[in-house]
């Protein structure tokens, strides 16, 4: 069975007609509360003290004509009805009408009266066709019951009561059941259309089109969450063109050695290589495509778990200066390859928290490029000293080819190669300066470039001291 679900919509018009109704019923309570607290208890009152007042009169013993002749005389001037009853039990045969409540004086209302306590009772009478309120006030002579006092007044309706401020009240209850309605459909449509504009743009990030954006029309909150909701289809959008780049670029360097590898492989199979010396040197072309796709897939997977921060770090206390002299002494073969010298200045007592494998990785990574790019008979600078704070700055200076400027902010993309004919003839993956700013990162370090085209680059590593 399908479980209904009721839309943002119809659940905001829900609320909003509890609302009018609760507003009603309060209204409609605060009036009944008024009319019994204002209207009826100022009547009982009056009449009670009426009541007291004629009673007053009574001097004890049996009833007077005199008395009698005074409660005639006040019962014809008051607005109120007067009967003077000498036996309670008699007072219904008095009245010129029948009343519907129970019996006006039973037994407990008799112990009440002798008590000298004053009842009040309410009815319902048709000749009146309305409620009327009653109060009996009794005659005493000690302790000895001799007669009652009944005054009655036919009540007013809640109608009748508020007659004059019905008109207001009527134009009120309108004018603000208007405004709720109008008020509710604007917050309604104010809330819900920035909603359905969002599902509607969910919707089509799903199937892959990040070009639909939210209209952002307010301020509030929810055009918060729609100026964050089109930043994060931007940011989408983004990694998903990274995304399609990145396989891109790894069917593209994957292509060119698999093509080498499966062309002179074949060359050698199918006795196309006549010669021993052929053969040999096809196998040495597949052994360095062979060794291209080595690296890209170690590089790959070293920045799948950097990225991930599965790669685990095995921190301790390094003696950074040591360790750095240690990765520059692997270079000595291709320094004196191209005639390149070191120009060194560590300081020796920097201490870093640091995995060692992972630091000297990413001196590797930049010495390398340093080499590369480097022109014969150059220099390298190298140079570690204590920076501002808590920091220590490693800098790499070569003067080589440079960086042009429109360039330098993609440096760190991955493949991203400023000369790929270039970087491909040295063997680079476009993957290292991506691993050293992850490295660097996971240091909770800092990496930065500078660079002029035709002049040099220098690479500084920023990176927190023991203290």
């Amino acid at each position: 069975m399908k479980k209904h679900s009721f839309s943002l919509a119809q659940k905001l018009w829900i609320l909003v007609s509890i609302v009018m109704v609760v507003v009603l019923s309060v209204s409609y309570g605060m009036t009944q509360y008024l009319y019994k607290k204002i209207y009826v208890e100022d009547v009982e009152e009056s009449l009670i003290q009426e009541g007291l007042r004629l009673a007053d009169e009574y001097k004890g013993g049996e009833l007077t004509n005199e008395l009698k002749e005074k409660v005639s005389w006040y019962n014809e001037i008051s607005e109120s009805e007067v009967i003077l009853v000498n036996d309670p039990k008699e007072l219904s045969a008095c009245l010129p009408f029948e009343v519907t409540h129970e019996s006006l004086i039973g037994a407990k209302e008799r112990e009440q009266l002798i008590n000298g306590e004053i009842i009040t009772k309410i009815g319902y009478e048709k000749q009146f066709d309305r409620n009327i309120m009653g109060v009996i006030v009794p005659l005493l002579d000690e302790k000895r019951l001799k007669g009652i006092l009944y005054l009655y007044i036919p009540l007013a309706s809640v109608q009748e009561v508020f007659k004059e401020a019905n008109l207001i009240i009527t134009f009120v209850s309108l004018a603000v059941g208007a405004s709720a309605i109008l008020f509710g459909q604007r917050i309604v449509k104010k809330l819900t259309t920035p909603l359905n504009e969002m599902e509607r743009v969910a919707y089509q990030m799903s199937k892959g089109n990040f070009s639909e954006k939210v209209n952002v029309q307010s301020n509030d909150e929810i055009g918060r969450l729609g100026v964050a909701f089109n930043q994060m289809s931007e940011a989408l959008k983004e990694e998903d063109e990274r995304r399609k780049e990145f396989l891109g670029n790894v069917s593209h360097e994957l292509r060119t050695p698999i093509s080498y590898i499966k062309g002179y492989s074949e060359a050698i199979l199918d006795g196309t290589v006549s010669n021993q010396e052929d053969a040999e040197k096809y196998l040495r072309l597949i052994h360095r495509e062979a060794g291209r796709m080595q690296r890209l897939v170690r590089d790959l997977l070293d920045l799948a778990q950097l990225e991930g921060k599965s790669l685990p770090m095995d921190l301790q206390p390094l003696a950074l200066a040591q360790l750095i002299e240690e990765a520059l002494a692997k270079f000595e073969p291709f320094l004196q390859e191209k005639k390149l010298s070191f120009k060194k200045n560590l300081d020796p007592d920097i201490i870093i928290m640091g995995d060692q494998d992972r630091i000297e990785q990413v001196i590797q990574n930049i010495v390398e490029n340093a080499i590369r790019y480097s022109p014969e008979h150059g220099e390298i600078s190298v140079s570690l000293i204590k920076s501002k704070g808590d920091t220590c700055t490693i800098a790499i200076q070569d003067k080589g080819i440079g960086i042009p400027k429109k360039d330098l902010h993609r440096i760190g993309e991955r493949f991203f190669r400023i000369d790929k004919a270039r970087t491909r003839q040295h063997g680079g993956t476009g993957l290292g300066i991506a691993i050293v700013q992850k490295i660097v990162q996971l240091h909770k370090g800092d990496f930065s470039i500078e660079s002029e085209e035709g002049k040099g680059t220098t690479v500084y590593i920023k990176l927190p001291v023991v203290k």
